[in-house]
């Protein structure tokens, strides 16, 4: 099953504040998204199905290999987008906002050319 844009935002998330504080709970995830618990606990469901995640009894969240591998693409995306952006000009906090939208849509071609022409 092909993950859409917000199941990727998720795993994203869930890889960023693994880093961050070693440790992922809903309530985490909550917060740094600033969605709802219903919600977060709705998309923790369907990763959690779908094997990108698991939850442990403590309800505590870790990536699965497939979901720290999707994880890891979309947040190498958004670096990517995000010095491009900035490299044309455009101020830090709008480059990550755009390269947040922009990452989930681009082709692998163009990452890789943009990759190339920042190397």
């Amino acid at each position: 099953m092909s993950l859409h844009e917000s199941g990727q935002m998720y795993l994203e998330s869930i890889l960023v504040l693994h880093r961050k504080n070693g440790a992922v709970r809903s309530i985490d995830i909550v917060e740094h998204m600033g969605y709802s618990k219903p919600s977060v606990s709705r998309a923790v469901g369907i990763l959690k199905k779908e094997e990108y995640i698991t939850v442990d009894q403590s309800g505590y969240i870790t990536l699965t290999e497939k979901g720290k591998e999707e994880a890891e693409k979309i947040y190498e995306r958004h670096g990517i987008i995000s010095k491009f952006l900035m490299e044309l000009g455009v101020d830090e906090k709008t480059a990550t906002e755009d390269a947040c939208k922009i990452e989930h849509v681009i082709s692998d071609e163009s990452i890789e050319a943009i990759k190339k022409h920042l190397d």
